[in-house]
């Protein structure tokens, strides 16, 4: 059953894939979720990053990608730069989503995520028909390479984003559920949200937040089982609708980022062994 636990690479900020090695082999989660846009990008140190991690035992269950120009540091921020919604860097990130599809497609990844960027509310909100266009370019890009390309959850509500899907209509585009970023950008309650989302969710991401008491910013990222998210409930929506996919730790704050991620490798392993995996949680504002 272990062998569904994953941990995202950008978690462990790693400078090069041997330390990204030492630092998986260490946790003994011989599993990952590859951040594959260096691979195109810096080619020298990262190009055959993953022939390197299989010599080692390592599994590379999925990819993503990362759009150029994101600037997450307001809300407002990541508003204008996130995903390919901006015109000026939809063109130098096709290039980048054209590099991995070529990566892919020769080393057999099956999932690639990515943050779309902010979907609009209103259906005929300017750039609603663009992005899904976009969308539509690059579900068919990783299609012809044998792969699934996930949206990760967050930046809209989960009815803003069956909506879009429903409106973009592709059969290469799928969920990657993360329900921390429901709370960090204060978009719902994570369980209503993955009750609605689970069947098109491919790859679920393990993280915890709590939720701002100030409008307009973020909420706040904290360990797994330590913030706002109902594990119990959680794990129980996805038991019941047969999600038997990757659980991949994520874990972009804080000073010790390999034993927050351990503590979600425990959390995960209580939950697939039968034991209570909200016991260490923080019941406050869930």
């Amino acid at each position: 059953m272990t062998e569904r636990i994953g941990v995202c690479s950008w978690s462990l900020q790693p400078k090069d894939p041997a330390e990204l090695i030492a630092q998986l082999t260490g946790l003994k989660i011989p599993r990952v979720l590859l951040a594959m846009s260096p691979m195109v990008q810096d080619p020298a140190t990262w190009g055959e990053a993953i022939g390197e991690l299989r010599s080692a035992g390592i599994e590379v269950l999925s990819g993503m990608f990362t759009p150029i120009g994101e600037d997450y540091s307001t809300l407002e921020s990541i508003r204008q730069t996130g995903g390919v919604v901006p015109d000026e860097t939809w063109e130098e990130n096709l290039a980048v989503a054209t590099g991995i599809a070529k990566i892919v497609e020769r080393e057999g990844i099956e999932m690639m995520m990515f943050h779309a960027g902010f979907v609009p509310h209103d259906r005929t909100a300017p750039g609603y028909v663009t992005l899904g266009d976009r969308l539509t370019v690059l579900a068919d890009l990783f299609a012809d390479a044998g792969c699934e390309l996930l949206l990760e959850t967050g930046q809209e509500t989960a009815d803003d984003l069956l909506t879009f899907l429903d409106a973009v209509n592709h059969p290469n585009i799928g969920v990657n559920f993360d329900p921390a970023n429901m709370i960090l950008y204060g978009k719902g309650d994570p369980i209503d949200a993955i009750t609605k989302l689970v069947d098109m969710t491919g790859q679920v991401h393990i993280k915890d937040a709590t939720a701002t008491t100030t409008p307009g910013e973020w909420g706040a990222e904290v360990p797994s089982g330590q913030g706002q998210v109902d594990w119990t409930r959680f794990f129980a929506v996805l038991d019941d609708a047969g999600y038997d996919g990757s659980l991949m730790i994520e874990r972009e704050a804080g000073d010790d980022r390999p034993g927050d991620i351990a503590i979600a490798r425990d959390l995960i392993t209580a939950h697939l062994s039968g034991t209570n995996t909200n016991a260490t949680q923080s019941q406050e504002g869930a």
